[in-house]
């Protein structure tokens, strides 16, 4: 890996205090994250609203993780040549002004682009959160409490999506799911301004465009052909094409960051140990998780009757679990190492999984959602820390925000492509009937291969993470 030298521009005046620093970076990742799952609640009222198909319900929260995603990795290196500060204030701007626009819209394409465009003022905006609380804490057990608070927010913000969400739609409408981002946006904008100091690496690359533009184009399209195979089937013309196009431009993707100069992500990175498997452990986290707040939203309302209010404060308990796990994280990290919590972490979540696959069509609030909510978001709160840390351990100055967008692109990734392929798996078990028995076998399938994908992935983080962090190269 390169070592590059890390600039800091501190302003005239007084630093702000290091707490300061650190909540406005939150702030924004709050916010970012919510976005994922606060329209989950809303979409049988945006569905009457626009018109959508069930399609299209799923790429109103697909369009929105893709383009995060695809362009994370993007906003992680701008944000290293061009200034952290910089790119948190337009990633912030862009994603302010989208979440306006898909408020005000009229049509299903219209919400459908703004959640684009809110992606990628997500993906610009997020890897800078990361980097700008790793680079005023530092290293040790402060910066470990700095992270696990940013995992907690982070974590926090996709727990709260549900509640805030059935709140806005119970007492305004579906609308201000989107619309309540324009003034937390505009305050959240005027602080950074203010307090926040400018940081780069310094070292003059260029951007490599071409790169992210192919990793988005071949994960949209990926995510396109799962999406297909609901109607079609796996082996039908409408969804191979997509599914062999999208891989085809993976690949074409790894061979441009494998020949060009400034790669967007320099494949070399995969070749440390704490990036690769903190990263892998990330993604396979991230597919089930993100799942989790999608689909036991559409349990409450779809199969036990909840109104999206009753749907948002069902999902207060997994809200706090998760916080609570983020927030116990580094004190057992001090004690058991970073590799035994996300694996104990990992392991508490496929327990939950696995009790939330038992779900019936008249499950009582506490068996059915509180307490396998709990122990899903407890485990998720517990992994989240570690990994952060370990993916961050190794990484020179000039590569931080790069691999701050790593670690989120991974898990925002397998959230979307694990987001299509449970829907897939849920469609393919109900076979289109909507009874509430039907219903109810398609999400329980869901949970128990939820189930199965984690505990493959803590056998993994028990081999492949390094016992110690690395030492920053």
């Amino acid at each position: 890996m390169l070592e590059t030298t890390d600039t800091t521009r501190m302003p005239g005046r007084t630093s702000p205090p290091m707490w300061l620093v650190v909540a406005l970076a939150c702030a924004g990742q709050f916010l970012v994250v919510l976005d994922i799952s606060v329209v989950n609640v809303a979409l049988p009222s945006m569905r009457t609203a626009l018109a959508l198909d069930e399609q299209g319900l799923q790429w109103v929260v697909n369009a929105y993780s893709i383009a995060f995603a695809g362009f994370m990795l993007l906003g992680g290196r701008a944000g290293d040549l061009y200034g952290r500060k910089r790119m948190f204030l337009v990633g912030l701007g862009l994603f302010t002004l989208a979440s306006l626009a898909g408020g005000l819209a009229q049509e299903g394409w219209q919400l459908l682009l703004a959640r684009a465009v809110q992606g990628l003022g997500a993906a610009v905006l997020a890897p800078s959160t990361l980097t700008i609380v790793t680079s005023a804490v530092p290293e040790g057990a402060a910066r470990a409490r700095a992270i696990a608070t940013w995992t907690a927010v982070g974590a926090g913000g996709g727990a709260a999506g549900g509640f805030v969400g059935g709140l806005l739609v119970d007492a305004l409408s579906w609308r201000w799911v989107l619309l309540i981002n324009v003034p937390v946006g505009a305050v959240v904008l005027a602080g950074a301004a203010l307090w926040l100091a400018e940081s780069r690496a310094g070292d003059g690359r260029r951007l490599d465009l071409p790169g992210a533009v192919l990793v988005t184009a071949g994960l949209a399209t990926l995510a396109y052909g799962i999406s297909r195979t609901e109607a079609e089937g796996w082996m039908a013309g409408a969804a191979l094409v997509p599914l062999c196009a999208g891989l085809a431009l993976i690949a074409l993707f790894l061979l441009v960051e494998a020949r060009t100069r400034a790669p967007l992500m320099p494949l070399g990175l995969l070749r440390v140990r704490s990036v690769a498997s903190a990263n892998v452990g990330m993604f396979l986290s991230g597919s089930a998780m993100f799942c989790m707040w999608f689909f036991m939203t559409l349990y409450a309302q779809n199969v036990l009757g909840y109104t999206p209010l009753e749907a948002g404060l069902a999902l207060v308990p997994s809200s706090l679990a998760v916080i609570l796990g983020s927030k116990l994280a580094p004190r057992l990290m001090r004690t058991a190492g970073p590799r035994a919590v996300a694996v104990l972490g990992t392991l508490i979540a496929v327990a939950g999984f696995g009790w939330q696959s038992t779900m019936t069509a008249d499950g009582a609030y506490p068996t059915a959602i509180m307490i396998p909510g709990i122990l899903m978001m407890l485990g998720a709160g517990l992994a989240g820390t570690p990994l952060a840390a370990v993916a961050t351990s190794g990484a020179a100055p000039g590569e931080a925000g790069l691999v701050s967008g790593l670690v989120n692109t991974s898990r925002t990734m397998g959230g979307s492509l694990g987001l299509a392929v449970m829907a897939t798996i849920a469609a393919t078990r109900t076979a289109g009937v909507r009874t509430p028995e039907a219903l109810t076998a398609g999400y329980a399938l869901v949970f128990g291969t939820g189930a199965v994908v984690l505990a493959v992935g803590a056998a993994l983080m028990w081999i492949w993470l390094p016992r110690r962090p690395a030492a920053v190269r």
